[in-house]
């Protein structure tokens, strides 16, 4: 089995010598585990996902960490939140950095857990499936913005995605591309693990309804976010799917994208978009068995935005940057037009509001960028380079404020 070099580990490294505690998140088979064994092999490491370990940790902390001395990589620690009171009393009692790296897969659950106990103590960063980058070796690691600079630095390290819908269809797991892991059986297990060991401990549901409802929310990834719709079909109600998603979100297998909000535009849907984060496991659960069959398929145009959407999210989380108040979307109804507006997402940095289109086209015209006027009306940014991703060969300018870009770019 081969080991695949992680974009983020020279940011993990600089914020483990300059930290406390590190704090590792991600939905479960990112590889958090694997890449801590990998850069600080010299750790000990104790895993909550056993009980005994738990029940230890819980009931004898002391006898815990004679067990399990320091420098500790802790797997899976929101299982055992109490853990987190022992580990601020012990690093208040010293200066030394890198003495706790921490991990899990129930990103909110963590972040109220270090609020509470570790706030100012912990660096805290997001481990994703792999990037494109990752999967071709580019070392590159900088997020995306279309930027001047970045479109120069990016343009020296771009190599080409020739098979795309394969990683499309494949997803960004680590297992299915360091082994010969058949891919249904690889997603049918995590499918099942996962409902076992992360789902049914957080709501009350039979596997076989969660699974419609996995399925109905997959079939519905690039699209605006209906509760209502999503419910009608699971049969269920409205505030348990809203549950249910929220617990998708907390455990990495969606984001929620959320809509541009500015004074200025007073028609803006106020809806926000939903995005698997592995197209993979999005292709398993809608049953497009083949790379070729999602490329023809009517779902095609959704399934590409999924990817680059989540492709730009990793280069932030890569950088060791936030993309929460960065990355938004747009659509509305300006007065003069006889139909709704929408940029696919609009990149928010020093001010700049950056649009960007993302397309499933080798031959993008200039008038999709059209709806991009829209961001002029507001009055403290304003509007970058304009940028349609999409299936072009080449770097092409089609106005002087907007650009063509191959998704080799991201």
């Amino acid at each position: 089995m081969s080991y695949i070099e992680r974009a983020m580990t020279p940011v993990l490294r600089k914020r483990a010598a300059a930290s406390k505690c590190l704090l590792i998140t991600g939905s479960r088979q990112v590889g958090k585990s694997t890449l801590v064994k990998h850069v600080f092999s010299d750790y000990n490491r104790a895993n909550f996902d056993d009980r005994l370990t738990r029940l230890q940790a819980r009931e004898e902390p002391g006898l815990f960490f004679l067990n399990n001395p320091r420098p500790l990589f802790i797997d899976e620690v929101q299982k055992e939140n109490s853990i987190l009171e022992e580990i601020k009393k012990i690093v208040d009692e010293t200066d030394q950095r890198g003495q706790f790296i921490l991990s899990g897969s129930q990103k909110l659950e963590l972040m109220k857990g270090m609020s509470e106990s570790l706030a100012g103590r912990v660096s805290v960063m997001e481990l994703s499936g792999l990037s494109l980058r990752e999967i071709k070796g580019i070392s590159f690691n900088r997020h995306f913005i279309p930027s001047a600079d970045y479109l120069e630095q990016r343009e020296k390290e771009l190599k080409p995605y020739d098979d795309i819908w394969d990683v499309i269809h494949r997803g960004s797991y680590p297992e299915l591309y360091d082994t010969e892991r058949d891919w249904q059986d690889y997603y049918s297990s995590y499918v099942a693990t996962y409902l076992e060991r992360d789902i049914n401990e957080l709501i009350a549901a039979d596997s076989l309804t969660f699974m419609k409802f996995m399925t109905s929310v997959a079939a519905r990834t690039g699209e605006l976010l209906n509760y209502a719709n999503i419910a009608s079909e699971v049969g269920a109600s409205e505030p348990t799917i809203k549950n249910w998603i929220s617990i998708l979100e907390r455990t990495g297998i969606v984001h929620i994208l959320q809509p541009y909000s500015a004074s200025a535009l007073t028609r803006a849907i106020k809806t926000p978009k939903i995005y698997f984060r592995d197209t993979g496991l999005a292709c398993y659960l809608t049953r497009w068995l083949t790379a070729d069959a999602l490329k023809n398929s009517a779902v095609a145009g959704n399934m590409f935005e999924t990817f680059v959407v989540s492709e730009i999210l990793k280069s932030y989380s890569n950088e060791g940057q936030d993309y929460k108040f960065s990355i938004f979307y747009y659509r509305g109804k300006d007065k003069r037009a006889s139909s709704e507006n929408e940029i696919d997402l609009i990149i928010q940095e020093d001010g700049l509001l950056y649009p960007v289109e993302i397309k499933m086209t080798g031959n993008p015209k200039a008038s999709m960028g059209s709806a991009n006027q829209i961001l002029d009306k507001i009055p403290d940014k304003k509007r970058g380079m304009g940028v349609i991703l999409c299936l072009i060969d080449k770097k092409t300018y089609l106005r002087e404020n907007l650009v063509a870009l191959p998704i080799e770019f991201i």
